[in-house]
């Protein structure tokens, strides 16, 4: 690992090719382009392509390689929050498209939005697609990283001064068992296996859970005909206005044939099972003593400033917080890494560190409500935007998208994706969309991207 001059070369390993990963290597690249010495940089990739679970692949189960398959994305996906709310600071949607666009986007317009960003900055010659990392090791100050590139079926094992983990935390379901599960008489399955809403076009469908995944795969069913939906909640049903069609129920006990029994004495015959039963942190390329173990929440355990890990601050982590605020965030958090690593940022003692995310979890426990929420997450991100030169933005323009998001959702949740917002980058209201959302059912760049008129024709 020498050079000619003796001189030791600084490498830097990043974990995945999602929103965050790439955010990282986009962070690098605005500092080289600045005229700053960067480090050697390799970014492992799973999948043949990046985007993360952008990037929409029919497969469940495992992938081409036998890998466990990432995604989690399914078609017919749209935003669930404003994309107000997601706006890179150096790369706005107006600049990306040409003109301002509707604020709820599909997948292939987010992904093409995502894309444009990094294909601008020339960032893929750094990362090495269909290559699973298999382990990490820390010893003797490096990183052993032993990684398997499928497309040529070979291994290889190489040292880094710092990793930084990328890989997400929604690709690993957590899977509960409910009696009667083994004889059910219909399809069972976890919202990371759900591929097309298209078919249970006329079923009965019981999905389990009230959380992001409960709500919008239940939305999309609905939209594309399917003939029921019962929810299954353990505390408290969602409560929005429902269709007719949908119910919500207190807690499944157990299921016999293709009878589901809940809680309240109730039951009701349905042909297929979701799960939206959240994901868990899991990174089974990491031993025990490098291994992120937190809920999914706010202030992550073990993590300073949310993103160094205290056992061993030459490890990272990013985007392993619950989230309101998603893109932007990664990418204040890699602004932030990256001035780490480069020596812009002392890193305090190690009691100072840990006291920094315990006082982070002791802040979110006394905040009263989801808006309360927003606004702390915001404030993390204006925190990390301040210590770098990541182009601030109005944070506070962007906690209003979502605060008004969540009205609207709540006047209609099958209409909240039909109003709009104001730009917190550039100050642009965006348009309505030329089609309400319940009858977009063709949601393809090229469709999502014409004009109220060529929709019409």
């Amino acid at each position: 690992m020498g050079s000619p001059t003796g001189k030791h070369e600084m490498r830097i390993c990043v974990i995945g090719a999602g929103p965050s990963g790439l955010a990282q290597l986009r962070a690098f690249q605005s500092a080289k382009e600045a005229g700053a010495e960067i480090p050697e940089i390799v970014c492992y990739e799973k999948q043949a392509d990046w985007g993360g679970l952008w990037r929409y692949d029919w497969r469940t189960g495992v992938d081409e390689y036998s890998n466990p398959v990432h995604a989690s994305m399914y078609r017919y996906l749209w935003s669930n929050g404003p994309k107000e709310g997601l706006e890179f600071a150096d790369y706005s949607f107006d600049g990306h498209f040409g003109k301002p666009i509707a604020s709820y986007p599909p997948r292939a317009v987010l992904f093409d939005y995502i894309e444009g960003r990094v294909k601008k900055a020339g960032v893929r010659d750094w990362i090495r697609f269909s290559t699973v990392v298999r382990d990490v090791t820390y010893a003797d100050g490096m990183f052993t990283v032993t990684a398997r590139n499928g497309e040529a079926d070979t291994e290889t094992k190489e040292q880094f001064d710092k990793v930084i983990v990328a890989s997400g935390h929604f690709s690993f379901p957590n899977v509960p068992y409910y009696p009667g599960f083994e004889g059910f008489n219909g399809r069972i399955l976890h919202a990371h296996d759900f591929r097309d809403a298209r078919e249970f076009e006329g079923k009965d469908i019981l999905i389990l859970g009230t959380s992001y995944s409960a709500e919008d795969i239940g939305s999309q069913c609905w939209k594309y005909g399917a003939k029921s939906i019962t929810v299954g909640h353990r505390t408290a049903p969602m409560g929005f206005d429902w269709p007719s069609n949908w119910a919500e129920v207190p807690a499944l006990e157990k299921v016999e044939g293709k009878t589901a029994f809940f809680k309240d004495g109730t039951s009701k015959t349905v042909d297929a099972i979701i799960l939206c039963t959240g994901y868990k942190h899991h990174f089974p390329f990491l031993p025990d003593d490098l291994r992120l173990k937190t809920a999914n929440r706010l202030a992550a355990s073990d993590l300073y400033k949310g993103v160094v890990y205290t056992g061993n601050p030459d490890l990272f982590y990013l985007g392993m917080q619950d989230q309101w605020y998603t893109f932007n965030m990664f990418d204040a958090q890699a602004w932030w890494v990256r001035d780490v690593i480069l020596g812009r940022i002392a890193l305090p003692d190690a009691a100072a560190m840990e006291a920094d995310w315990q006082q982070r979890q002791a802040d979110e426990d006394a905040l009263a409500d989801d808006y309360a929420c927003i606004v702390y997450q915001g404030d993390y991100v204006k925190e990390l935007i301040a210590e770098t030169d990541y182009p601030s933005f109005n944070v506070d323009g962007a906690n209003e998208a979502f605060f008004q998001w969540k009205k609207h959702k709540k006047k209609g949740i099958m209409s909240f994706r039909d109003h709009g917002y104001v730009s917190p980058m550039t100050g642009t209201m965006a348009p309505p969309h030329h089609t309400r959302w319940k009858d977009a059912l063709d949601d393809s760049l090229e469709s999502y991207l014409q004009t109220t008129a060529d929709a019409a024709e």
